[in-house]
Order: C-alpha cells, then sequence, then structure tokens
C-alpha cells in the first residue's frame, strides 16, 4: 500500500452550500490524507486516449494516403505523449495552488479569445492561433480557467452564489465576457458548453432554484434568438428536423453519419473497414469520429465508448461530492461536467438526436488543443481524488 501523507489545513464555511455547513465566518481544522488517485479515472482516461490514438489512425488514413498514411497518427500519438505527461504532473501537483492563478488564468484566456481575430487568417472562422506546427485554440483553455474562477469565486470565505450585486453578479459578468467572445468566432457549441459548465459550478454552490431556472430560460432563449437570427444556424436546424429535405446541403453529415452507425450492425465492419469515411463522412476524424467508430467496431463497440462515457461521469462527480474542500469540489464539477458534456453533444449530433454544432469527442478526436486539455483536466481531478479526511 503506498505511503500516505497526512495533511492538516484550514477550511472556510459559508453558507448555504454543503461544504458551508457552520456560520459564514466560521473556520474549521480539517486534517486530510492523501492517498492513491482514483484508479477507476485513470484507467479510463488512459484507454479512450490509446483507443482514439488508434482510431484517428483509421479514420484519417484514407485522406492522407496520397502523403503521408500516418500524418494523423503521428500527431496525435505526439500529442498523447505529451498529454500523458501533463496529467501526470497535474495528478501529482497539489490543485489548491491553481486557486493563486486563477483570476491571471481567466484574463489570459480572454485576451487569447480576443487574439484568435488577429491571428486567424481564414478571416470567416476565428478559432485558433497559428504556433508553428501547432495551433492552440482558446476555446479550449476557456472550458477549464472558467472552471476555476467559478470555483474559486464561489468558494471564498464571504461568498455568496445568490447575491447578484456581489459573487453571482461578478462570475456572470466574467462568463458573459467569455461568451460573447467564443460566441463571434463563431463557435455555439462551445459557447453553450461554457454556459453550462457555468450554471452547472453555481447549482453545486447552492444557487437558488429560482435564479437557476430563471438562467436556464436566459440561456434558451439567448440560443433560440441566434438560431432565428442566424441562417446557417436555421439551415442546421432544418437538417436536423428533416435530413433527408436536402440530403446535399443541410442533411449531408447527419445522413451519412446513419448509413455509418446503420452499416456497423451489432458488431461492425471490423477496424479499418469504414466505407463512409471513403470520401463521404465530413469530419471523419474530428466532429464525426464516433460514426466511424460505430461503423467499425458495431453497436456493441459504440456501446463500450458511452458506457465508459458513462463511469467517467460518475467518478467524477463522486469526487466532487467526496472532496472535503469546496473549491476542489467546484472545480470537480466543473471539469466532469466539460468533459461529459462535450462526450454526449457530440455523440448526440452524430446520432441525430440534436442539431449538427462542431463539438469534439473527448480523448478520441483528432486535436492537440482539445486533448491536451481533458488530459491536463483529468489529471486535476485525479489530484483531488487524492485528498480525503483523515477519517474517512
Amino acid at each position: 500500500m503506498a505511503k500516505k501523507n497526512n495533511i492538516v489545513y484550514m477550511k472556510s464555511t459559508v453558507s448555504p452550500a454543503r461544504k458551508r455547513g457552520e456560520t459564514a465566518a466560521s473556520l474549521q481544522t480539517i486534517a486530510l490524507t492523501k492517498g492513491a488517485p482514483d484508479i477507476w479515472l485513470l484507467f479510463i482516461t488512459v484507454f479512450l486516449v490509446g483507443f482514439g490514438v488508434i482510431l484517428v489512425f483509421s479514420a484519417s488514413y484514407y485522406e492522407t494516403i496520397s502523403s503521408d498514411p500516418y500524418e494523423f497518427f503521428k500527431r496525435q500519438g505526439a500529442f498523447a505523449g505529451i498529454g500523458l505527461v501533463i496529467m501526470l504532473c497535474a495528478m501529482n501537483l497539489d490543485y489548491r495552488i491553481y486557486r493563486l492563478f486563477s483570476k491571471v488564468a481567466i484574463w489570459s484566456t480572454i485576451v487569447l479569445l480576443a487574439l484568435v481575430f488577429v491571428f486567424d487568417p481564414s478571416k470567416e472562422v476565428y478559432r485558433w492561433i497559428p504556433l508553428g506546427p501547432f495551433n492552440l485554440q482558446p476555446s479550449e483553455i476557456a472550458k477549464f480557467t472558467l472552471s476555476l474562477y467559478f470555483a474559486d469565486a464561489l468558494s471564498e470565505r464571504k461568498a455568496d452564489p445568490n447575491d447578484l450585486t456581489g459573487t453571482l453578479g461578478r462570475v456572470i459578468a466574467m462568463m458573459g465576457i467569455v461568451l460573447f467572445l467564443v460566441y463571434n468566432e463563431p463557435d455555439l457549441g462551445a459557447t453553450v458548453t461554457l454556459a453550462c459548465i457555468g450554471i452547472g459550478i453555481l447549482f453545486a454552490a447552492g444557487l437558488h432554484i429560482l435564479y437557476g431556472i430563471g438562467a436556464l430560460l436566459a440561456c434558451g432563449a439567448g440560443v433560440a434568438m441566434i438560431i432565428l437570427s442566424n441562417e446557417y444556424q436555421m439551415l442546421r436546424i432544418q437538417g436536423f428536423l428533416d435530413p433527408w429535405a436536402d440530403p446535399v446541403r443541410t442533411g449531408y453529415q447527419v445522413i451519412n453519419s446513419f448509413y455509418a452507425l446503420g452499416s456497423g450492425g451489432l458488431i461492425g465492419v471490423g477496424f479499418g473497414g469504414s466505407r463512409q469515411k471513403l470520401g463521404f463522412l465530413p469530419a471523419q476524424n474530428t466532429d464525426f469520429i464516433f460514426s466511424v467508430a460505430g461503423e467499425e467496431l458495431g453497436f456493441i463497440g459504440a456501446g463500450c465508448i458511452v458506457i465508459l462515457f458513462c463511469v467517467l461521469a460518475w467518478r467524477g462527480y463522486r469526487i466532487a461530492i467526496r472532496c472535503p474542500v469546496l473549491f476542489g469540489s467546484l472545480l470537480a464539477v466543473g471539469i466532469t461536467t466539460s468533459l461529459v458534456l462535450q462526450a454526449a453533444i457530440n455523440i448526440g449530433v452524430v446520432t441525430g438526436t440534436i442539431p449538427v454544432t462542431g463539438i469534439t469527442l473527448p480523448f478520441i478526436s483528432y486535436g492537440g488543443s482539445s486533448l491536451l486539455m481533458s488530459m491536463g483536466s483529468v489529471g486535476v481531478l485525479l489530484n483531488i481524488s487524492r485528498f480525503r479526511r483523515r477519517d474517512e
């Protein structure tokens, strides 16, 4: 058994959240033990990343066969290797250190989100900052830094998640700045994800149910207004409602995803045997990689991926519930919500359950920014899982 280190520190408790069980100014001494990380979470992450590297190779082989068929495989493998180092470092670094840099992190992220409008050469979609062989996507960083900022602000000793003129107003204003920049990239999928992360942390911090309902209604109304005022988004809605009405344009992605999933049957056509990736399925190694998995591994293989993400959700929220420190608990909620929500949206899109939006499948889709941030976030979550009350 690994040797455990006893740690004693002071923790503030502020009503009404669970970790604020005493008075607003009370201090409680908590004795912690630092043990092994959550093995389930570690195993699931490593497995999904390894599986993702292999699936990216299968999905992208045809696309690069005329140049270097191993191009995406080598790049994704390199990202996975770097991500593993980042994850292991984060797993062994006390997560409370990040709290010291929460404000610097969120403002730095805002600067990066603004810089995409300067550096991105496409002048149509502003999402990346070119850094030589690597393109940095600040919206991926924002998913962690927004969680970090919310967790820090809402766990302060005098924080009140229901004070519109205080803590609540401050975090909503910060989230509004981030959402404004991400939406104008434009990236509606990331905007919705970030909004849900913020609302999820607020609920965990003790947000009143009426405020919560109001926030959800406001977000829903905002998304509806965006869709109704944007022809491109309306076309996506039409493609979602009836993809066969325009199979060449609005329904093309979903229809080919259906063909891929349907061709897989129960056990799939075998690894590397996907036909839809041969120039029919768009974004086959990023947004629609789950369709390739469904075709090659069948319902059983695709179902196993869904189950693994469900287990990841269970372990992540379990870590949040068991964490004796409010900051760690809220940060765990934000990280888990980010990963699980992205997976749910991606799988919902490729199965035609929700309209098409550009959200990658965590750990599996090709992309350096997404993979590195996802693995780094899991590393933080694993470190949170290492701390327990001494009496547990």
